[in-house]
């Protein structure tokens, strides 16, 4: 006869330590993870409303100047400021972008970045609101920004400029020449 004897109660409860130790450690180890993970999703939640949300608004009206006598435009100029709760643009790594339907162009700083109303075509600079030693727009700083395209634009013509912070989401400009074309046009 086989005798198979039943666990005493000191063998019940090392076992029933033993899985509540396992239990416990297993759910320490589940809710570290969830932790871990919820803190990530937040970190990238609030990194993709920072690239996602333009920071940057245009002040006023965009104008289209004329400059040379003839029926075509040379120079868009615009003022540039922060929208309300933006984080502040560094204008020293900022690149514009300039787009019609025939042409795409990269407008590149003006090897004088600020104070320069005609930066030559193809280049942009900032007018007014910034110095030499601060090109960041923060706060209640303004800037006026003069885009002088590689090519004029005739009457007519809808173009886009993008204006591409180094963070941030791009900011789209889009207007169109009007029929007819004065010194100073005002872009709509």
């Amino acid at each position: 006869m086989n005798k198979e004897e039943g666990f005493t109660g000191l063998e019940a409860a090392i076992v029933l330590i033993a899985f509540v130790v396992v239990a416990a450690v297993f759910s320490y180890v589940v809710l570290g993870a969830g932790f871990f993970t919820t803190q990530k999703s937040q970190e990238v939640v609030y990194t993709s409303v920072d690239m996602a949300s333009s920071s940057m608004e245009i002040i006023g009206d965009v104008y289209g100047l004329n400059d040379t006598a003839g029926t075509s435009l040379d120079t868009i100029r615009f003022t540039l400021g922060l929208a309300a709760g933006g984080s502040p643009v560094d204008f020293s790594t900022v690149q514009m972008v300039f787009a019609t339907s025939e042409h795409v162009d990269i407008l590149n700083k003006s090897p004088t970045l600020v104070s320069v109303s005609d930066p030559g075509a193809g280049n942009w600079s900032i007018f007014e609101g910034a110095s030499d030693t601060d090109v960041l727009l923060e706060g209640n700083d303004m800037f006026t920004i003069v885009a002088m395209p590689a090519n004029n634009l005739s009457a007519n013509q809808l173009f886009n400029l993008e204006i591409r912070p180094s963070v941030g989401a791009a900011f789209g400009l889009k207007r169109t020449i009007p029929a007819k074309i004065n010194k100073v046009n005002l872009l709509y």
